[in-house]
């Protein structure tokens, strides 16, 4: 691997236990996979409690007079309502409504917010609009390293070494925990269905410590080391950036609307484009596809989704559902085609046609 490709200060641990490869999000190294398949990383998710190297989640910090402003214009979300220790999923999009990312927002102080993303370069367009702009606000990439404790067991486990006061963040709400002498951010947050925390760990040299720390403590709990699962996010209705959405596509066609101010009430950039798509109404919109009664192998191009020979749609992301013993796939689907119970074929790469139906996600 090139230095261009970063090590996160967790990364030495996961090599040490059993990492069996890595993907690459925001030029970080994101762990793929352990010695567990990824059949018994899922039930052992929703049973236990694991614990995941997220770095790769890489905070755009946002500081100054100016930083609501920026902020704001970024994305379609009105975010006057939220409160400081309170965190919000947001949309960012372009002038031609376009997804950039899908971050969550932290709020820190009035001035002061942290864009945890997805796999896109948010902070250079965060600093050309605020160029652009002549902004009063400093944007940079702190030394902040999320790590996830992700699992139904994930409170007991986290109360434990930290506090019972961690028992009263609610979802989507942080608050802070002392280590070694640090005060750091703690989210009830996660990229899983299954409840959890994210440690927003500032101080690179704290990783091992803090990784150690959880894990000692952890094994009375049956804690493992894990990622994200292909399963639990597709089954849970987790969409990933460069996956279902890219720039082509805009929050409406996500189901993001309720994420969107289409009136004149807050002024964002692309705020025309979308109001012309909202008018006109979106055209295809994320679903659900359940599929197929053998497990199809990895989706790493699209495959159509078809109504006889006229294809409506195609599958960006599916694997095979052992609670649902079918397979599960996220896909766009026309307009005409998009509701629940419509029968569809999938065409693998490999030629094989896989009968199925929409759904709409969680499965």
């Amino acid at each position: 691997m090139s230095r261009r490709i970063r090590r996160t200060p967790y990364t030495s641990v996961v090599e040490k236990l059993g990492v069996k490869g890595f993907s690459v999000v925001n030029h970080m190294l994101l762990p793929k996979a352990f010695q567990s398949s990824i059949e018994d990383d899922y039930w052992h998710l929703k049973e236990h409690v694991q614990i995941w190297d997220v770095s790769c989640q890489r905070q755009v910090e946002v500081v100054g007079p100016d930083a609501s402003r920026l902020v704001q214009l970024m994305t379609p979300r009105n975010i006057s309502s939220c409160q400081v220790g309170q965190c919000m999923y947001i949309p960012i999009i372009d002038n031609n409504a376009g997804l950039i990312n899908d971050p969550v927002l932290l709020k820190l102080a009035d001035d002061h917010f942290w864009l945890s993303i997805a796999d896109s370069d948010v902070l250079l367009y965060a600093k050309g609009i605020a160029i652009g702009k002549g902004y009063d606000v400093n944007i940079d990439e702190p030394d902040v390293y999320p790590l996830a404790i992700q699992g139904p067991k994930s409170e007991k486990l986290l109360s434990k070494i930290f506090g019972s006061h961690l028992r009263e963040i609610s979802f989507f709400k942080f608050g802070y925990i002392d280590f070694l002498n640090t005060r750091q951010i703690i989210a009830r947050s996660g990229y899983s269905r299954q409840g959890g925390f994210e440690i927003y760990l500032k101080g690179a040299h704290l990783g091992e410590k803090l990784w150690q720390k959880i894990w000692n403590i952890g094994q009375e709990f049956n804690i493992k080391p894990g990622c994200p699962n292909l399963i639990e996010r597709i089954e849970g209705g987790l969409f990933s950036y460069g996956n279902e959405m890219t720039r082509e596509n805009n929050p409406l066609e996500i189901g993001l609307e309720k994420y969107c101010t289409l009136d004149d009430t807050i002024n964002y950039i692309g705020r025309d484009s979308l109001k012309k798509i909202a008018k006109k109404g979106v055209q295809r919109q994320i679903r659900g596809i359940l599929f197929g009664k053998n497990p199809c192998h990895t989706c790493s191009t699209p495959w159509p989704v078809k109504i006889g020979d006229n294809t409506i749609g195609a599958i960006t992301s599916a694997v095979w559902s052992p609670r649902l013993k079918a397979n599960v796939g996220l896909s766009m689907i026309d307009k005409n085609y998009w509701d629940e119970g419509q029968c569809v074929n999938v065409l693998l790469d490999n030629k094989e046609l896989m009968f199925g139906e929409v759904v709409n996600p969680p499965f």
